[in-house]
């Protein structure tokens, strides 16, 4: 599939705080906004995606090299589906950099308030291709689950390079560490499946199948 550019019109201001794991009273309503405003400017948000059929029998994806997700809760997440959308999307190093300059220069509080946007903008700009994802798997006879990443519930994280192999994700400018870490740092990559409408789907919450119980942005149900 072709690269695809996401639109961020906005940082969602809430979804920012919530990253913080900051409260109101930490800091003033308008740094929230100027940092929100910064990494709307700063972000180069793209993506792209490919698509695999899934054999359920053996639970692998039909690659050049077929690719076998391990853990109980991705392989109940796709015990339905007959198709993965893989993707991987960034918004580039420059919001990383400017994070980096400004807790350098010791504002500590607008770096974690760019950073938390940083991760808000990656999230919506995933988000975005997720629908267009959604909508091409409609056309085609099927509804999708959510998104489910490596290190999401048991898929352990050591999945991440061969999910970005499988997204193609390079093209897009990202790459992984050998810690599994992708870079740039601001990047998602994960995989949705593509069940035949007859089968009902429950959009569940990915926090809800994930083991970080005190993570600062999990959402409740």
């Amino acid at each position: 599939m072709p690269i695809y550019n996401a639109t961020l019109t906005a940082i969602d201001m809430n979804e920012t705080r919530r990253y913080a794991g900051l409260n109101k009273s930490d800091f003033p309503g308008s740094l929230l906004e100027d940092a929100c405003l910064e990494a709307q400017i700063l972000a180069q948000a793209k993506g792209i995606w490919q698509l695999y059929d899934y054999d359920k029998c053996t639970n692998s994806i039909i690659a050049e090299k077929n690719f076998y997700p391990n853990g109980k809760k991705i392989t109940t997440y796709l015990k339905e589906a007959d198709k993965i959308a893989v993707l991987a999307v960034t918004i580039g190093e420059k919001l990383e950099q400017a994070v980096t300059e400004h807790f350098s220069q010791g504002n500590y509080t607008y770096a974690v308030l760019l950073d938390a946007a940083g991760t808000t903008a990656v999230e919506m700009a995933a988000d975005q291709l997720s629908k267009t994802i959604r909508q091409h798997a409609n056309k085609l006879g099927y509804t999708t689950g959510a998104r489910f990443s490596p290190g999401y519930g048991d898929w352990d994280i050591v999945a991440q390079p061969a999910v970005l192999d499988l997204a193609q994700g390079r093209q897009a400018g990202i790459r992984v560490t050998e810690s599994c870490m992708l870079v740039p740092r601001k990047s998602v990559t994960a995989v949705i499946g593509f069940i035949p409408h007859r089968q009902a789907v429950r959009r569940q919450n990915q926090c809800s199948s994930c083991s970080q119980q005190h993570c600062l942005a999990r959402k409740e149900e």
